[in-house]
C-alpha cells in the first residue's frame, strides 16, 4: 500500500516533466473549445441521443464559431444463432459521417467518419414451457438501450477526434 502511494505521487510529479497538459486545461489543445460548436438539431430518436451526448461533452453554444452536422447510418445483424436457427443476440452497428463548418464563411474546418457497434440479447423460444423467454417490452427496451449506448460511443469518438485535431482546424 505504501509503495503504491509513492509510485502514484512520483507519477504525478513526472507528468508535467514529460510535457503532459490536460486537454481542456490552460495551454491544452482543447482550451476554449467548450461552447463554440453548435450541433445541428436531431431528426430522430438516435439523433437526439447523439446530440444530447455531444452537448454534454462540448457544451451548448451561445455564440457558435462552428456548426457540426452529422449523418447516421445504422444496421443490425444477428450474432448468436441457436441450432434451431433462432437469433439470440443482435449486433447494432453505426456509421457517423460528420462535417464541422465555420459559421462566418461556411467553409469546412474538419470532417470525418466514426464507426462502432454494440449488441443486445433477444428472446428464445423455450420448448419446456412452450413460451418465449422474455417479452416484447424487454426486447424493445434492450434494442433502444443498445442504440442509445451506440450514440454515446459514437459521440465520444467524435469529441475525442475533435479534441485531438483541434490545433489544425482552429487556425
Amino acid at each position: 500500500m505504501w509503495l503504491s502511494k509513492r509510485l502514484f505521487l512520483a507519477a504525478l510529479v513526472a507528468l508535467p516533466a514529460c510535457g503532459f497538459t490536460p486537454a481542456y486545461g490552460p495551454g491544452g489543445v482543447a482550451e476554449g473549445l467548450r461552447g463554440i460548436i453548435a450541433v445541428d438539431a436531431p431528426s430522430d430518436e438516435e439523433g437526439y441521443y447523439l446530440v444530447r451526448r455531444l452537448e454534454e461533452r462540448l457544451g451548448r453554444a451561445n455564440a457558435p464559431q462552428y456548426r457540426l452536422s452529422a449523418s447516421l447510418k445504422l444496421g443490425q445483424d444477428g450474432l448468436g444463432i441457436t441450432p434451431d436457427q433462432e437469433i439470440t443476440r443482435y449486433r447494432v452497428g453505426g456509421e457517423l459521417t460528420w462535417v464541422l463548418r465555420r459559421t462566418d464563411d461556411d467553409s469546412v474546418a474538419a470532417d470525418g467518419l466514426e464507426r462502432n457497434f454494440t449488441a443486445y440479447s433477444a428472446p428464445v423460444f423455450d420448448d419446456t414451457r412452450g413460451s418465449i423467454a422474455g417479452n416484447t417490452v424487454s426486447i424493445l427496451t434492450a434494442k433502444r438501450d443498445a442504440r442509445e449506448r451506440l450514440m454515446v460511443i459514437l459521440a465520444d469518438q467524435l469529441v475525442a477526434r475533435l479534441i485531438a485535431t483541434s490545433p489544425a482546424w482552429r487556425q
